[in-house]
């Protein structure tokens, strides 16, 4: 894990503490009973609203009748929720539900995006970002640099020690949107052709005449962890869904492998990304 952030730590460990509990088929007041842990913790526990001890997780995950790979690795996780948030600078700027989501994503090990309308914030140049930020109006004026100081500190992901393995399915839509100017436009084409050189970057375009696809209704994420199950997470006006049980998030996995066959091959949308360059 390359970005420490406490708060999502503790939510993804809640999570999966949730998901064991009710794999073995425990209410939390049964699952209070038989660990000893009081019904109030075990729930703030489970929000990631109450420090997580190790001991305490593994005790859980022993009355759940977890394997002992999993009680280890979910020990070793909650042992690991430590220290300062990367996005302690931006905690009064970014709303909760997002700022869960960047926690997470700091954690990750691999992350696939499909993005129907607007590039994906970890692809933005900072002019690029200026403008989606300016015309958006979610942001207050006098908040809109620092917005864009989080944006472009969230994009590092992809150039850390260890870095973000990134998948993009980008609709074209995407990518002829009317963002800025022509400069700042062709200026961002070429930052994407930029970034789909590095080995952990991959970049897919979906076009009309390709076909329908398993993610028509919109966006959609997917996030895997080295030590966590994987979540998924859709995005909405004024909020998210994250999804955790894992038959969910199989589901959208499927959408994930359709999509990537559907759009065109990674080295055939390079070669268009180029011609719109060209084209403008």
């Amino acid at each position: 894990m390359t970005r420490n952030d406490p708060p999502a730590l503790h939510w993804l460990v809640g999570a999966e503490l949730t998901h064991f509990r009710k794999q073995a088929g425990l209410t939390i007041a049964q699952a209070a009973g038989k660990s000893g842990i009081g019904r109030p913790k075990l729930g703030h526990m489970e929000t990631g609203k109450y420090t997580q001890y190790p001991d305490d997780v593994a005790n859980l995950m022993t009355v759940y009748g977890a394997p002992q790979r999993d009680v280890d690795r979910m020990a070793s996780l909650a042992g690991s929720c430590s220290g300062r948030s990367w996005l302690a600078p931006w905690k009064h700027l970014v709303p909760d539900w997002f700022k869960t989501f960047v926690g997470l994503e700091g954690l990750a090990e691999s992350e696939f995006v499909f993005e129907p309308m607007v590039l994906p914030g970890l692809l933005q140049t900072e002019e690029y970002a200026q403008a989606i930020t300016d015309a958006t109006g979610f942001v207050r004026r006098d908040q809109t640099e620092r917005f864009v100081s989080f944006r472009l500190t969230r994009a590092k992901r992809l150039t850390d020690d260890v870095p973000l393995n990134l998948h993009v399915v980008v609709g074209e839509g995407a990518l002829r949107l009317d963002v800025g100017t022509p400069d700042v436009r062709e200026a961002q084409l070429r930052h994407v052709l930029t970034l789909a050189k590095l080995p952990t970057v991959t970049i897919q375009v979906i076009r009309p005449e390709d076909g329908p696809h398993a993610a028509m209704t919109g966006r959609i994420v997917v996030l895997d962890f080295a030590q966590a199950q994987s979540i998924a997470y859709s995005e909405q006006v004024d909020g998210a869904v994250y999804v955790q049980d894992q038959d969910d998030v199989r589901t959208y996995k499927m959408a994930v492998e359709n999509l990537k066959s559907v759009a065109l091959t990674p080295a055939k949308s390079l070669a268009w990304i180029r011609s719109v360059i060209d084209w403008h």
